[in-house]
């Protein structure tokens, strides 16, 4: 009976230490679950924020598209603008150059007569 008390007693201290041993690996592993836990906390955290950032910056550039649309459109009203101007502008200088061109004719008809007038006067002169 000494004997087989032993070797159960022994077996027992194999058992429990068999039995430290499996409490111990699942104290670590559950140390390793709550950390992979905490990392996945981190982690969804993360994302969360991110996703945010990305919906801020989204919204950011969507008004910035509407700002830059919006620019579009005044810099075309502005361009249409400044062509009806350069058009305006190009008549002005065509009414300019004729004009400038009738003054030349003008000036020349005018010195023309005056010669005439100064023959004129100078044969009435010698008559």
């Amino acid at each position: 009976l000494q004997k087989e008390l032993l070797k159960y007693k022994q077996e027992a201290r194999n058992l429990q230490g068999i039995k430290d041993a499996l409490q111990q690996r699942l104290i670590q592993q559950d140390a390793s679950v709550l950390q992979l836990k905490q990392e996945l906390l981190r982690a969804n955290m993360d994302k969360e924020e991110l996703h945010n950032q990305n919906v801020d910056l989204q919204r950011k550039v969507e008004e910035r598209n509407q700002l830059l649309a919006e620019y579009k459109k005044e810099l075309g009203q502005k361009d249409r603008h400044l062509q009806q101007h350069q058009t305006k502008l190009d008549e002005m200088l065509r009414q300019l150059s004729e004009a400038s061109y009738q003054q030349v004719d003008l000036e020349w008809e005018l010195e023309h007569k005056e010669a005439l007038l100064a023959h004129c006067m100078k044969r009435e002169a010698e008559e």
